[in-house]
């Protein structure tokens, strides 16, 4: 039996998803779905996941499907908790100079948290060492660079994070998954 993920790696959870299961050899068969081209709308997609959701595992009779309820299981409420659910639609570029700083704005709060309270105080956010926390906040802190934002730069530990959480993956897997 093959695993197929259902994933478009231009979404933040799909990104996580795809980097754990490389990092940890999970053989798995990739099925591409493109949000913006509406193929999660498509009668073949319906059949994995009626709920139009991605990301989505199948492996034999076996689903495991992205919906509203199950997506903070995806996400492990750390990041959501924190304010870091940014949502790939806001970050599709261009950008403007009034959007970006309303963004910022919103993300401003939880970016200050994360770096001076909870990672001033510990190297990740759920364990002492990388955890599906880390891979879905940092996924979705890694959504602005796609318009030229690092939202790293001003922060120092969550620059110690990031830099620690690509030691841990692998740069290579790191560029490999947020090629979209």
């Amino acid at each position: 039996m093959v695993l197929e993920l259902f994933l478009d790696r231009y979404s933040p959870p799909c990104r996580a998803i795809y980097i754990f299961t490389r990092k940890n050899s999970i053989p798995f068969e990739m099925r591409p779905v493109e949000l913006a081209q509406g193929e999660h709308l498509k009668p073949e997609f319906l059949k994995v996941n009626p709920l139009e959701k991605v990301p989505a595992l199948r492996g034999g009779d076996f689903l495991v499907a992205e919906s509203e309820s199950s997506s903070e299981g995806w996400e492990l409420d750390q990041g959501a908790a924190l304010g870091l659910k940014l949502g790939a639609s806001e970050w599709k570029g261009p950008v403007d100079a009034v959007q970006l700083q309303q963004l910022l704005g919103k993300l401003t709060p939880a970016l200050q948290h994360l770096d001076q309270e909870v990672l001033a105080a510990r190297p990740f956010l759920a364990t002492e060492q990388v955890s599906l926390t880390d891979l879905m906040a940092f996924t979705e802190l890694m959504q602005p660079t796609a318009v030229g934002c690092d939202l790293f730069q001003d922060w120092s530990w969550l620059a110690v994070w990031r830099a620690c959480v690509e030691a841990t993956l692998g740069l290579e897997l790191v560029q490999e998954a947020h090629r979209c």
